[in-house]
């Protein structure tokens, strides 16, 4: 099943939208709570800006969210952004992604990816991804991210 996603804008996440679905990181402080409102603690913080979740709950204000180690928890919705970024994950943290110059890998390598860097995605075909980042933009293989889903299309 393909889904067609546009890039959206970098507003708020205000619900209504499918479970399960990728959103970033907003500030650069983001509380994670244990659960949906202020009283329980905070588990852990956030520090950077546009590191890409999983929203995998809504509860009223509150989205519970998943990252790429596939630990849980919950955040404010205005501390999300709808903005589609992604992280080079590979099978070996050692190991390097190829970004291409073209959605093709016979085409030019333009650079070499490591493991956890961060990216903005600019559109998705199903299987090849542009992104863009500080000194690299590119085509990389839709299966070496964290942020985007399998077959998943942007526009």
């Amino acid at each position: 099943m393909a889904l067609a996603l546009g890039l959206g804008t970098a507003h708020a996440d205000n619900g209504g939208l499918p479970v399960p679905r990728f959103v970033s990181i907003k500030a650069d402080r983001v509380n994670v709570r244990g659960g949906p409102d202020k009283d329980h603690d905070v588990a852990w913080i956030y520090t950077r800006v546009g590191w890409p979740v999983e929203i995998t709950a809504e509860f009223e204000d509150w989205r519970r969210i998943r990252d790429s180690d596939g630990t849980e928890g919950w955040v404010y919705h205005s501390l999300l952004s709808g903005k589609r970024t992604a992280v080079v994950q590979m099978k070996s943290k050692t190991d390097l992604a190829p970004l291409y110059a073209k959605p093709d890998d016979k085409s030019t390598v333009t650079a070499q990816l490591q493991v956890g860097v961060l990216s903005t995605v600019k559109r998705c075909s199903g299987t090849w991804c542009q992104i863009a980042g500080e000194g690299f933009d590119g085509w990389i293989q839709q299966s070496e991210l964290w942020g985007v889903y399998p077959n998943e299309k942007i526009e």
